[in-house]
């Protein structure tokens, strides 16, 4: 018999740049490099998004908002969250909590945590301990480890609105 949860997995992934700003969980991180995407490309945020849709069965991030609308250029993530939240709301879901990972060898990012669930549990509808951020390097393996991107995961659990 169905219990109305519903579990989702994000992934997301940008490359380092220089000339852009460092947006993470809808906050500013003074930095030399910032993340490069057709929106702000705020990685956690993205993966949390994923989660979402995916838990609500919605797809993805690239369906749900696409990077050739030019419209979504440059746009700010906490936006595109607070519609991602209307499009679960539509399905009948709504969020009981996230935990999201970011991978990044630099900067140190645990300073900008609290902020960063504050802002991301606002456009959830829900508190800030039913948001959980961590920050994690990857000791200079890979792509994160040598500094060309940053990488987030997310899992989210949505129940049936109502139940």
């Amino acid at each position: 018999m169905p219990t109305g949860l519903r579990i989702g997995h994000g992934y997301d992934v940008h490359r380092l740049v220089e000339g852009r700003r460092l947006i993470l969980g809808g906050v500013e991180i003074p930095w030399t490099l910032g993340l490069l995407g057709h929106s702000d490309a705020d990685v956690v945020t993205h993966a949390i998004m994923d989660a979402l849709l995916g838990a609500a069965g919605l797809w993805d991030i690239g369906h749900a908002f696409p990077d050739t609308d030019p419209a979504l250029k440059d746009i700010s993530s906490m936006i595109l969250l607070e519609r991602t939240v209307a499009l679960i709301a539509e399905k009948g879901y709504q969020v009981v909590n996230v935990d999201a990972t970011i991978i990044a060898q630099r900067p140190k990012l645990a300073p900008y945590i609290p902020q960063m669930r504050e802002n991301i549990a606002l456009r959830l509808g829900i508190s800030p301990d039913l948001v959980n951020i961590k920050a994690t390097t990857e000791e200079h393996l890979g792509f994160t480890g040598s500094g060309e991107g940053m990488a987030a995961h997310s899992v989210a659990l949505l129940e049936r609105a109502g139940i």
